[in-house]
């Protein structure tokens, strides 16, 4: 029964309309004071103004407005102390719900692999970078569907149970002279194709790398944002085929190294020279 009190206490300014009137009215006060529009404060909040001018009265009689004149409220100290006082019950609500409700019934999407029904457990397993969900528990991470699905196509998930278990991804960066040092004509095309090829997701950063992809008749997957794009895709477990720029590759490797993810830098205007 405590807990119930509790509850009931914390959501209090949301359970009395009375309460949550005179917050909003105050709030509206402490915005436009010393001059002071009822109608404006009765269109902001819905009520009529002879509604606001009724709470007026009443929180002038309780010593939260003081009235200077025609039209010229303010909210006194004691109604600040009382703003003060709901405006942390409401954080205190904002958070219990934030965390303890909507955290319970998160929902993510996965792509279904059979059709499944509303309300049907789940398997979990992840390929190819991308979440599946199967009908059924096959003893692995589970789940609950939210919506209908066929398969193929996206669906809702909620109330997750174990883990789902498979490799990060490696990422193999190929570091491209500055193109004063040579830029992509340090790349030898064949080679940089032929490593491709080992790769889930080939992603550029700089002038030079995406010349050198080009020159390898090689579409990037990712051109731009590719710090994020690439540390993203090795944690959903795809190898990258990373070709930056010698200037932009620290910034990848430390995104990389932040995440635990392992990853294998290539010097193609040494190694690759040295190895042919």
């Amino acid at each position: 029964m405590a807990g119930n009190a509790d509850e009931s206490e914390a959501f209090g300014v949301l359970r009395s309309k009375r309460d949550a009137t005179r917050y909003q009215i105050l709030v509206e006060i402490a915005e436009r004071q010393p001059a002071v529009n009822q109608r404006e404060i009765a269109d902001a909040i819905g009520v009529t103004a002879q509604a606001v001018s009724d709470y007026l009265r009443d929180l002038i009689e309780q010593g939260y407005v003081e009235k200077h004149g025609r039209g010229r409220y303010e909210v006194t100290k004691e109604g600040v102390d009382w703003l003060i006082s709901r405006t942390e019950e409401l954080r205190g609500i904002i958070t219990h719900v934030s965390e303890d409700v909507i955290g319970q019934v998160e929902v993510e999407t996965a792509l279904a692999t059979t059709a499944i029904a509303e309300g049907e457990t789940v398997s979990l397993t992840m390929r190819e970078g991308v979440l599946r969900a199967m009908a059924g528990d096959t003893g692995g991470a589970t789940a609950v569907a939210v919506t209908d699905a066929e398969a193929g196509s996206d669906v809702g998930i909620t109330n997750f149970q174990g883990v789902v278990e498979y490799d990060l991804g490696t990422v193999t960066a190929v570091s491209v002279p500055h193109v004063r040092d040579g830029g992509s004509r340090a790349v030898d095309p064949d080679r940089l194709r032929r490593v491709a090829a080992d790769h889930d997701l080939l992603a550029v950063a700089g002038v030079e790398a995406f010349v050198a992809a080009t020159d390898a008749n090689l579409d990037p997957d990712v051109r731009f944002g590719s710090t994020a794009a690439v540390r993203e895709a090795a944690t959903k477990g795809l190898d990258v085929l990373l070709v930056a720029t010698a200037p932009r590759l620290s910034a990848h490797t430390d995104e990389l190294r932040e995440s635990n993810v392992s990853y294998e830098v290539v010097d193609a205007a040494e190694e690759w020279a040295d190895q042919e």
